[in-house]
């Protein structure tokens, strides 16, 4: 699972068929920031995923990959490669908290 915050939101009118109906997320998976393991920090990049719980822009949430992101999705024919499933409540890291959503 990858930790990610939610940028925005991708439209496309034409797409394939089975992906009719999945809002699109523009994610970016975040890092600890380390040594001092006391914060969040953003990662290089982003990528898109399918929002199966109803994630909002500045959102942290839990993101699967690959096939687990496949057996995720509602369709498990759907060309899915990440898909959002969980948005997450506090991040705990050597008895030090991270991050709580507000």
């Amino acid at each position: 699972m990858i930790l990610a915050r939610v940028e925005g939101s991708v439209i496309a009118t034409k797409k394939n068929p089975k992906m009719t109906g999945h809002k699109l997320l523009v994610i970016r998976p975040l890092v600890i920031d380390t040594p001092k393991a006391t914060a969040f920090k953003p990662g290089a990049s982003t990528l898109v995923a399918v929002d199966s719980l109803g994630a909002g822009e500045g959102d942290v949430v839990l993101v699967v990959q690959g096939s687990s992101a496949r057996l995720a999705a509602d369709d498990k024919s759907a060309p899915v490669d990440a898909v959002v499933v969980g948005i997450v409540d506090q991040v705990d890291i050597a008895k030090q908290q991270v991050f709580r959503a507000s």
